[in-house]
């Protein structure tokens, strides 16, 4: 134990280690070797001190500037917009950018007075504009227009781009508590989405005396965007309204089937049902022949009716119905055809009288505006003109009219009575899969609107 005691006096923080090693090895004359390094809290410590030279104040500056951030903001153009106020609303400080946009024509053209269209701004964080994006949809080609206006080394420049609409789906319901529109203004649905619940439920609601307090709807429509931004309203793709209890329901479905056979009496050649059209869920046809008004959503001052004309002073067969409108609000052909007469005759003023199957005809008279020719075929739900007084009128309205071989009919009682387009029986399977999904859309639609209720 010589060796142990000696350790012992010598490195007494060192007991444990030797102790333990001599204990390992036990009677078999095994060994082990305990560890003699100097123990770390027993070395010396010292301190050392270095002088660092400071970086000069330029080079901090020039490090601090390749970190300089951009700032991002949107608006929406107004009709009265100048290139100072449209800036000035983006948080752009910079006469530069505002000499540039007076002067350039394309900014001129396609950006200043022109109103709803989306711009963003790209500026520095001193406010000054990097670069400004304009976008619009011009019309239903699927495209969107982009004005880029940027700065450059050489200065400011602008350029016109063309890409491709995204659609996207939104899902929305309300309650009738006064007008279809206002529960649509309630629910933040565009007023073009509810024009089109109107026409694809024309058939089976009069939207204009039938509904009641507490009727309800859910809606499921497209919104088409460009760079992110929604830039106009789609079609609606599957909708439900309780209408005094009765449920009605419709979905857009597209019939891949599609004719090869001339149509007759001018007619259009394809078949309608490759267009498309609205369907129960239970596959019924809703599209009929002809649509139910040539105006959307307009009020009847008159009907197909024996009257005290208002010029001639006389009683009259009225021999169509009339729409009060606005100058200026869009017609359209209430079915596919062939235009017939696109001029002006007579107490009619400006007229269009379109040819349809069946020898069918009808007559849109009074017109602002013809925006179709002789000859031109046209398809149901078609721009063709505008509402106007012109002719034998007391005020601006459309007069329409329904001839079935040269005879007068009731426009009313065709908008009732005209046939819809069946399913065909190649395209049951697909739709039935797609009437599933719009099921279960619908039935999220509706709870949107008892979730914010609660």
């Amino acid at each position: 134990m010589t060796f142990a005691s000696q350790t012992l006096k010598q490195h007494p923080k060192r007991v444990t280690s030797a102790i333990a090693a001599l204990l390992l090895g036990g009677g078999g004359g095994a060994f082990a070797l305990a560890s003699y390094a100097p123990d770390a809290s027993e070395l010396p410590v010292r301190e050392v001190l270095e002088s660092v030279q400071a970086l000069p104040l330029n080079v901090a500056s020039d490090a601090l500037d390749v970190q300089a951030f951009k700032l991002f903001r949107s608006e929406v153009t107004r009709s009265s917009d100048t290139a100072d106020t449209l800036l000035k609303r983006l948080g752009v400080d910079d006469e530069a950018a505002a000499s540039f946009l007076r002067a350039d024509a394309t900014a001129r053209q396609v950006l200043l007075g022109r109103s709803g269209r989306n711009v963003t701004a790209e500026t520095s964080e001193h406010n000054s504009l990097l670069k400004l994006s304009a976008r619009w949809s011009a019309d239903s080609d699927g495209n969107f227009k982009r004005l880029v206006v940027e700065k450059t080394p050489q200065g400011f420049q602008s350029r016109i781009e063309s890409a491709p609409l995204s659609a996207s789906t939104r899902l929305a319901s309300g309650t009738i508590q006064t007008s279809l529109f206002a529960a649509t203004d309630d629910a933040k649905i565009p007023d073009s989405i509810a024009t089109q619940v109107t026409e694809i439920f024309s058939g089976d609601i009069d939207f204009h005396r039938s509904l009641r307090k507490g009727d309800r709807f859910s809606v499921v429509y497209e919104t088409l965007e460009g760079d992110g931004e929604p830039l106009r309203t789609g079609r609606v793709l599957s909708v439900e309204f309780v209408n005094g209890g009765k449920t009605f329901q419709a979905m857009w479905f597209q019939d891949p089937v599609a004719g090869s056979t001339p149509a007759a009496d001018g007619a259009s050649a394809a078949d309608s049902r490759s267009k498309g059209g609205y369907y129960t869920l239970d596959g019924q046809s809703l599209r009929r022949a002809y649509l139910a008004s040539p105006v959307e959503f307009s009020r009847i001052t008159s009907g197909f009716k024996m009257r005290f004309h208002p010029l001639l002073h006389v009683w009259k067969a009225h021999q169509g119905v009339d729409y009060a409108a606005p100058t200026g609000t869009a017609v359209r052909s209430v079915g596919d055809g062939v235009v017939d007469f696109a001029g002006v005759q007579n107490g009619y003023g400006n007229v269009i009288i379109l040819q349809h199957r069946n020898n069918y005809k009808t007559v849109y008279a009074h017109l602002s505006r013809i925006n179709v020719h002789k000859g031109e075929s046209v398809s149901q739900g078609q721009n063709i003109g505008a509402v106007g007084a012109t002719g034998w009128a007391t005020g601006p309205h459309l007069h329409f009219e329904y001839r079935i071989n040269n005879v007068y009919h009731d426009p009313l009682t065709i908008a009732r009575e005209n046939n819809t387009v069946p399913l065909s029986a190649s395209a049951k399977p697909a739709f039935a899969r797609l009437a599933s999904e719009n099921r279960v859309a619908l039935s999220a639609a509706a709870t949107l609107q008892q979730t914010s209720a609660q």
